[in-house]
């Protein structure tokens, strides 16, 4: 039987990314360091702020103004967000100090960085789509900062359609995206040893 394009792509994706990589059964000793943790923290935290943001999304302002339950999932959201932020913080400097990038790891360095970048981004949107005194002080400050640097005619803060389309559909799928790539490349090329270690297994 003639080869086409979908056995190609299995047999690639199996080269690159064998089930016993995808889903080891063993990890090097020193992953029992507390530092690895922070990533799955990261990710956990996303998890539950895209859910309960999906549900605000669905659901709309009104609803977790006015209802007992949306304040309630509003605020799991907020600190689902804020748990985020700072266990991504904790795991992006722990990875630098680890110089995270050896042993042709840049790429996977950079997706997390770039995570980041975009998860600030994210959170600035949705400051602003708060509906609530807040979100219009915020908005009304960063429009003239905006504007000064010469973005604020196609990212107009004082819109809230466009800023909610930001923020619930183009920046969290740009995260989701990045952090797949980002835990794929850990997969594939494995986390980071300690600096010095001489393992011939670490570095693989």
């Amino acid at each position: 039987m003639a080869s086409n394009w979908t056995g190609a792509i299995r047999r690639y994706a199996l080269r690159r990314l064998p089930p016993e990589k995808l889903l080891p059964e063993t990890q090097p000793v020193y992953m029992a360091s507390w530092i690895y943790v922070f990533g799955v923290l990261t990710v956990s935290a996303l998890v539950v702020v895209l859910v309960s943001g999906g549900v605000l999304a669905l659901m709309g302002p009104a609803w977790w103004h006015t209802s007992s339950v949306g304040r309630y999932v509003n605020s799991v959201h907020l600190w689902s967000v804020e748990l985020f932020m700072a266990v991504m913080v904790i795991h992006l400097w722990g990875k630098f100090f680890m110089a995270a990038w050896r042993g042709r790891r840049a790429l996977t360095w950079a997706t997390g960085a770039v995570t980041f970048l975009v998860s600030i981004g994210t959170a600035f949107t949705g400051y602003l789509v708060q509906q609530n005194f807040d979100s219009q002080w915020i908005s009304g400050q960063a429009k003239d900062a905006l504007n000064a640097v010469g973005i604020g005619a196609w990212f107009n803060v004082l819109d809230f359609g466009q800023m909610l389309m930001w923020h619930i559909v183009l920046l969290p799928l740009a995260i989701g995206l990045l952090t797949a790539w980002h835990v794929l490349l850990v997969r594939m090329r494995g986390i980071v040893p300690p600096i010095g270690a001489t393992a011939p297994e670490v570095e693989r």
